[in-house]
């Protein structure tokens, strides 16, 4: 039984030149799934979906062979900005939802050292780095110990630097707990360092075009001539390469006003 499967789920909106169709994949247990495409092919409507956030779609998603349509306990998902609370210090945001005053202590204590917060436990998100404040986001997605974590491009508000180091905690995190994840993204090489596999959309609804199995042990090297050969490869199904090469050729041929 597969931890996560859609079945033939589309969502689409503007007299259906939006959104996505026709998209089917299943997920194992512990699986990073990462999905990959321009701008208004339905990627982050894709997780809205999944998330329960967005019910509005026709098909089926599918957790450990049941079908749900709304929120549910065993899925946790991470925005593209913290969205925290800015009354609430980056404890209290963490343990947020959880109930019982002890074990909300304990456990947001625990998930504040996981991901190197100890020492600001006190601190308002107003006083938080951006990094920081999206260290609380995944610590409170992940104290509720949810069995499928969904990410909306986590890192893409971030320098690369600390984008970088957020990614190396989400793998340690991951190796932990073993979830599974379906990371939405627009970095070609964040989807190849992080994922086992990667799904393409292509299209306006987008659709599945391509997908692409990372063999790469972990831990992997951000430079690795087999994942720079993927990402060539990835770049020719997006038509990036193409396209570029359109851009400048019409750049050149353009007369000069």
């Amino acid at each position: 039984m597969k931890m996560l499967a859609l079945e033939n789920i589309s969502r689409t909106f503007a007299n259906g030149s939006a959104g996505f169709k026709n998209v089917s994949l299943e997920a194992e247990k512990g699986e990073v799934i990462g999905v990959l495409g321009t701008s208004g092919c339905g990627k982050s409507t894709l997780l809205r979906v999944l998330s329960g956030l967005d019910q509005e779609y026709t098909g089926h998603v599918k957790v450990n062979g049941n079908a749900i349509k709304s929120v549910h306990k065993d899925i946790g998902i991470i925005f593209q900005e913290p969205r925290l609370m800015p009354w609430l210090t980056a404890l209290e945001n963490i343990a947020f939802g959880l109930k019982g005053a002890a074990k909300k202590q304990k456990q947001a204590e625990e998930f504040t050292n996981l991901v190197g917060l100890a020492g600001f436990e006190g601190h308002y998100p107003k006083d938080l780095s951006g990094g920081m404040a999206q260290r609380v986001s995944i610590a409170r997605s992940l104290i509720t110990k949810p069995e499928i974590l969904l990410l909306d491009e986590p890192f893409s508000a971030l320098d690369a630097f600390t984008k970088m180091q957020l990614q190396d905690l989400l793998l340690s995190i991951w190796k932990q707990y073993q979830t599974t994840m379906v990371l939405v993204t627009h970095d070609i090489d964040e989807a190849l360092y992080l994922c086992d596999r990667i799904i393409i959309l292509r299209g306006q609804p987008g659709e599945v075009y391509k997908e692409l199995t990372v063999q790469q042990p972990r831990p992997r090297s951000r430079g690795d001539a087999e994942l720079a050969r993927q990402k060539e490869e990835i770049l020719s199904f997006l038509n990036l390469n193409k396209t570029s090469q359109e851009d400048h050729y019409e750049k050149s041929n353009t007369p000069a006003k």
